[in-house]
């Protein structure tokens, strides 16, 4: 899963990509890297991993990862080259969902590009930009579909579509709001990575005191969260100065100082949680002496595709899949005995994997 964190400068963008990133590097078994400044790879916590590898006592354990993308210097007018923006914008065209970082704090000591605290006005002025961004890229395309338009019925067709999602652009509109019932005009929406398509989940940063209540007592995460019903994106409470602080520390000390504050869990799990949400994803366990591993896959996937996540010579020659679930398997104590309690199955190609199922493929190539 690969997310794009955006925002206006100093609202605590950068602040949390770099407590996120740290804290991610410093608490799981994972090869963390920097690909670049911009770039870095989290592992998603699990605690179903930690135990399916004692009980097989697996050499290695493989979380789950997100790839964060850090787009710096998106302010208004980047869409036109001010700032930096411009240049980042084309790494988020390949995201999955953007994260976008909203203030929700007073403080006279931390400037505000636009001299005042308005989150509303910050999500505008980060929208437009990212219209404009679309729109520049959909006239390119324009330009180059009307050309072999007249002789070609699926390209005049495409042409009529990329024409009326320019015009929805146009009407400051975001391209998620566009809806057509033809499937060939959905496969083509998709294909764009059109940046306003993507889903939306808002980081709404306010102060260590608004965290113990979620922020329900903070008027500008009601703004925000009002804001994000209508447009059916999603909300979570964050103080990025607080995750900057919890990506210090060792693990013991991150449960008690979570514990001191009043929280169950910490912002990266809060937006790990909200990003699986958004985009429907589910995870399913392999578990043997060699490694144990999450896999990543969205909901509904059946069992050849979920095996395809692994080779692709899985899904070619998928012949069954062995499963067993996961709460099931632990309380046996062994796979072994899962099976002489009857609690392992098996399934063919039209079985739906479900979120927790530790899986065995049977494949021929």
């Amino acid at each position: 899963m690969k997310l794009g964190i955006v925002g206006l400068p100093n609202v605590g963008k950068s602040t949390l990509f770099n407590s996120l990133t740290k804290a991610g590097a410093e608490s799981a078994n994972y090869p963390f890297c920097t690909i670049d400044p911009n770039i870095g790879i989290v592992p998603v916590q699990d605690e179903r991993l930690t135990v399916l590898g004692n009980l097989y006592n697996s050499e290695k354990v493989v979380p789950a990862a997100i790839e964060f993308v850090d787009i710096a210097g998106l302010v208004k007018g980047a869409s036109k080259g001010e700032g930096l923006g411009n240049q980042f914008l084309s790494n988020i065209r390949e995201v999955d969902a953007i994260v976008h970082v909203v203030r929700c704090f007073d403080d006279s000591n931390v400037i505000h590009v636009d001299g005042s605290v308005n989150p509303l006005r910050d999500i505008e002025t980060i929208n437009l930009e990212l219209i404009f961004s679309d729109m520049e890229m959909l006239e390119r395309r324009i330009a180059r579909t009307s050309k072999g338009a007249k002789n070609d019925k699926a390209l005049a067709k495409e042409l009529e579509l990329l024409e009326r999602l320019k015009t929805h652009l146009e009407n400051g509109n975001m391209a998620k709001s566009f809806t057509t019932d033809d499937e060939e005009e959905n496969a083509l929406l998709d294909g764009y990575h059109l940046l306003t398509y993507k889903p939306v989940i808002y980081a709404a940063n306010v102060k260590e005191d608004d965290l113990a209540d979620d922020g329900v007592s903070n008027e500008y995460v009601k703004q925000v969260r009002e804001f994000a019903e209508k447009e059916h994106s999603e909300v979570f409470v964050i103080c990025a100065q607080i995750e900057q602080e919890i990506a210090e520390l060792e693990e013991d000390e991150k449960k008690m100082f979570l514990e001191e504050l009043g929280l169950s869990e910490s912002g990266l799990e809060k937006l790990i949680r909200a990003s699986y949400g958004i985009l429907g994803l589910i995870s399913y366990l392999t578990a043997g002496p060699k490694e144990t591993k999450a896999w990543t896959i969205t909901k509904g996937t059946k069992a050849p595709q979920a095996a395809g996540k692994i080779h692709s010579d899985f899904e070619r020659g998928f012949i069954r899949a062995e499963i067993v679930n996961y709460d099931n398997l632990t309380e046996c104590g062994s796979y072994n005995a899962a099976k002489d309690k009857g609690l392992v199955r098996s399934e063919g190609k039209e079985y739906v994997v479900q979120d927790g199922d530790v899986v065995l493929f049977r494949f021929n190539v």
